[in-house]
């Protein structure tokens, strides 16, 4: 399965964030949509960056509660791991697995177009073993 089948059953909305913006107002986003992570971008199209809530709470632990007030840029991982739709979700997984990303948004022709959790990964590679476990069962009982 590509990443753009995977994006056509889940939507292809991404929550985005300005790096002006303060940490407490990612926080509120992060709440109110019940994810894990925002991309940080100025236009919504580009990249700058992204912030989750494990960047929020080593940022927290490292500079107190004062990191509230400060801009979601001063907190985001610049250094972004992308995918295009054409990626199997298998490579995916596999790229989240050795660089320990939990979010990874996808671009094509350079615009932010979606992006894909962990979870979205590990579902849609369940998804795929049980419909091959049904073509086993289903030719085991033909033949």
């Amino acid at each position: 399965m590509q990443i753009s089948q995977l994006l056509r059953h889940k939507g292809r909305e991404v929550a985005t964030i300005d790096g002006s913006e303060s940490v407490r107002t990612a926080l509120g986003v992060l709440a109110d949509k019940g994810i894990g992570a925002l991309v940080v971008s100025s236009d919504g199209r580009t990249i700058d960056g992204i912030v989750s809530e494990r960047d929020v709470a080593r940022g927290l632990h490292s500079h107190g509660a004062g990191l509230l007030a400060e801009p979601v840029s001063s907190v985001m991982t610049a250094q972004v791991h992308t995918c295009s739709p054409n990626m199997s979700v298998h490579d995916l997984a596999r790229t989240m697995t050795d660089h320990r990303v939990r979010h990874v948004p996808v671009v094509d022709d350079g615009a932010l177009i979606g992006i894909v959790s962990i979870g979205d990964v590990v579902k849609a590679r369940l998804d795929e073993l049980e419909e091959e476990r049904k073509q086993l069962v289903d030719y085991i009982q033909t033949a």
